[in-house]
């Protein structure tokens, strides 16, 4: 996961105030994916499928990507130049296959291609939009129709960390409560239910991830974010998680 500094002036621009004294950063993740061979660069007859995913085959896809990415990046940066009114001084793409990072005045955004290591003939792309400096922006019409649809994933990297298995016990110990936790024998990470939020709720030592089933913008996942807040408040020691 990529994270950047979620500044006092983010946590102030958020719908309910994030506690910057918790909270150490925020990104926003969306997922897809797709077969190697379909990527322009892919030439049949010449190329292989590659067996493995390591540096030399990533490096490979990085080659045979540099079309979608370099279009994928370009119409990216042409929303967010326009959309948002920027001067050339404002926002910078650097491409450099298989990643592209957009460095705006208020954020950053790196796009990332990588062969998937469960299915090395298929890869992953992996969109992260993080560096948020001006939290009011994520609210505005104009960044919700840039990145609509964009992302299903909010990670909230945790500045003290957390005890994954003080979070397990206290969710335990709540007697009239529909949240309910799933983790395995080594407690390295737990799920957590909430009810009433269609989302799920991953929390590890460094960071509370919220998965939704569905893409949305910043803004709408943030909406969801405030019920799963809310949720926490049942119990002292989960409020202190997220604040």
């Amino acid at each position: 996961m990529t994270g950047g500094a979620a500044g006092g002036g983010f946590a102030r621009g958020m719908t309910g105030a994030l506690p910057s004294a918790i909270i150490a950063g925020i990104s926003f993740i969306g997922r897809s994916s797709g077969g190697v061979k379909q990527l322009a660069g892919f030439r049949k007859g010449h190329h292989t499928l590659p067996d493995a995913a390591n540096a030399v085959t990533n490096a490979f896809l990085g080659k045979i990507c540099a079309g979608e990415l370099g279009e994928q990046a370009e119409a990216l940066f042409q929303k967010v130049r326009t959309g948002l009114g920027y001067k050339r001084k404002d926002v910078a793409l650097a491409l450099t296959p298989p990643l592209a990072v957009l460095n705006a005045r208020d954020f950053t955004v790196e796009i990332a291609y990588a062969l998937e290591a469960a299915d090395p003939a298929r890869y992953a792309v992996v969109q992260t939009l993080h560096s948020l400096r001006q939290g009011d922006l994520v609210q505005t019409e104009e960044f919700a129709a840039i990145f609509a649809a964009a992302f299903t994933e909010i990670s909230f990297v945790l500045k003290q960390g957390v005890r994954v298995e003080a979070v397990i016990d206290a969710i335990e110990a709540l007697e009239e409560s529909e949240l309910a936790v799933d983790y395995p024998a080594d407690c390295r990470e737990c799920q957590i239910r909430v009810p009433g939020v269609d989302a799920q709720v991953r929390c590890t030592e460094a960071s509370m991830d919220i998965l939704f089933p569905r893409a949305d913008s910043p803004r709408e996942l943030l909406a969801e974010f405030a019920a799963v807040r809310s949720a926490f408040a049942v119990s002292p020691a989960l409020a202190g998680v997220i604040g």
